[in-house]
């Protein structure tokens, strides 16, 4: 997969977790997905459609995925549960729509966000596709994206 299709991906996750999250992530080293299941237990996934298509999936850990909806929803979370869910859906939309603006070029529809719960999903990206893990880590958990791109449609 080319860097192009991943650098917006970075920097979408780190601006949006700072300004709508007020959380600092540290960017560790990317690496091929290896497993065909979820990194984390609270995952947002989101297709996207156009010159390209893939899949892009954010994936945090339970004490993250509670800091983002306590800090989006301005309530104190202390559970997993469906106001968490769509918190983490909303930041998943949020990230895919800034990548997107910086690859305009590749005419990109972005799907409704699903949000899954639980260890070790099963994933699905497009066929003939590399996947990637980029990981950050941040002082309240661990998150992931995942990104699976092929040839779409010109």
């Amino acid at each position: 997969m080319r860097v192009e299709f991943i650098n917006p991906f970075i920097i979408a996750v780190t601006k949006t977790l700072e300004t709508m999250v007020q959380c600092n992530v540290v960017r560790e080293a990317p690496m091929i997905k290896k497993s065909t299941t979820t990194l984390y237990p609270v995952s947002g996934i989101i297709g996207l459609s156009g010159r390209i298509a893939g899949t892009v999936v954010l994936t945090m850990t339970e004490p993250l995925a509670l800091k983002c909806a306590s800090t989006m929803l301005m309530d104190e979370m202390k559970e997993i549960d469906a106001d968490v869910l769509d918190a983490v859906g909303e930041l998943t939309n949020v990230i895919a729509g800034n990548a997107k603006a910086q690859l305009e070029e590749y005419k990109l529809s972005i799907s409704l966000p699903n949000v899954i719960y639980g260890k070790d999903t099963e994933l699905r990206f497009p066929e003939n596709c590399q996947p990637f893990t980029i990981p950050f880590s941040s002082e309240f958990g661990k998150l992931a994206v995942e990104i699976g791109f092929s040839a779409g449609r010109e």
